[in-house]
């Protein structure tokens, strides 16, 4: 595995960052939080035309081709800066997989995404399941098929021209639709999340869809969304925690009680050094999955293992460095308070922690996790 970086990749991180620095400040961030808009709509117009949209997308379709490593550098800044712009929804759980299992047809899309004029995303979760394991269904009827249930938690549900929408039917337990936003019967109720981010709360009551609406065959392209969302979003995380911890350091060195630097009491110096160990663990998680995914390796145990670092990293270093800000932690308009809602809403999305734990040991136990070398020791 080789984790560095190419001219290209280091040229997109800084041109991202610079976009997303000049325009997501502190006081814009928090002028924004006031506004109620959705999302920033100039600034996703100005990924739009530097190219950025397009980061992860096959040239043939007007893309970098650089991949699922190459839209994590850019999530990770969107995490350093907390910028509002959905990239997550309208790029992995949107145009990645459509890209990969649509339709010439469905691919269509593509090209308003990269343009800045349309955006996607995906209904995945479901009030009390196994994540992964649906159970809105999607039963044939004549000319072709109903959907009916409930998704929840659905990001960027009202802003979407179209969402993908994972389905039981009766032959298989899990597939992929893409449902236009408008389909009859389909229904989106705000829903409030804790940074701040839109979500909706999606019904379908007898949606119709035809056999032209499927992504793929069986339950590899749900399987291979899941992966990839997982991964994307430790990546999302870790640009997030990382920031935060910069800024409790900092915090802390210039802090002063008793005379001395917050930084100087070995309780406060303990506590960080722990979130850096953290930090660090959830970055080589993430570095290894990505790499897996990118070189089409079977890596679910690997994005499994990603998640559960950024969730458990994620609530243990947001509420240190909130800890170690003292009263301005609890501060709502204080920088440092945002990153702790936005840490704690990505370690609630995807089914948590304690579903990925289950199922990665369950592979563990089966056998099924490969070893990260020949041999089967990872110091050989």
């Amino acid at each position: 595995m080789d984790f560095a970086y190419s001219d290209e990749q280091r040229a997109l991180r800084e041109i991202a960052g610079r976009l997303l620095d000049e325009r997501f400040t502190d006081e814009f961030r928090r002028l924004f939080a006031r506004s109620g808009a959705a999302y920033d709509e100039e600034l996703w117009a100005a990924l739009a035309q530097s190219g950025l949209l397009g980061t992860a997308i096959d040239p043939e379709h007007g893309g970098s081709g650089l991949g699922l490593t190459g839209l994590s550098l850019l999530l990770e800044e969107q995490g350093r800066t907390l910028a509002a712009v959905p990239l997550f929804a309208t790029l992995v759980l949107g145009a990645r997989p459509l890209e990969r299992f649509g339709t010439p047809a469905q691919r269509g899309l593509l090209h308003e995404v990269l343009a800045g004029g349309a955006l996607l995303s995906a209904a995945l979760e479901e009030a009390g399941e196994t994540f992964g394991a649906p159970r809105t269904r999607a039963d044939p009827a004549a000319g072709g098929w109903r959907v009916n249930g409930v998704k929840t938690c659905v990001p960027y549900a009202a802003q979407a021209r179209a969402l993908l929408v994972s389905v039981c039917t009766p032959e298989e337990p899990a597939r992929l639709l893409l449902i236009d936003s408008g389909a009859p019967g389909l229904t989106v109720e705000d829903q409030h999340s804790s940074s701040g981010e839109p979500q909706g709360r999606v019904s379908f009551a007898a949606v119709p869809v035809s056999d032209r609406d499927w992504l793929g065959q069986g339950a590899g392209p749900l399987q291979w969304l899941i992966d990839q969302a997982r991964v994307a979003q430790a990546a999302w995380q870790f640009g997030l925690l990382r920031e935060a911890l910069r800024r409790a350091a900092a915090y802390v060195t210039d802090r002063r009680q008793f005379g001395r630097p917050v930084g100087s009491f070995q309780a406060v110096q303990h506590r960080l050094a722990d979130c850096f160990i953290d930090l660090e663990a959830l970055h080589s998680a993430y570095l290894r999955a990505v790499w897996a995914l990118d070189a089409g390796q079977e890596a679910s145990a690997a994005a499994l293992s990603a998640h559960c670092w950024a969730v458990q990293a994620g609530q243990r270093i947001s509420h240190a460095v909130q800890h170690v800000h003292g009263g301005l932690g609890a501060d709502l308009e204080y920088p440092i308070h945002a990153y702790y809602l936005r840490s704690k809403q990505l370690g609630l999305a995807l089914g948590g922690a304690l579903p990925a734990l289950a199922q990665l040991g369950a592979q563990l136990a089966a056998g099924r996790v490969a070893p990260f070398t020949a041999s089967g020791n990872p110091h050989a």
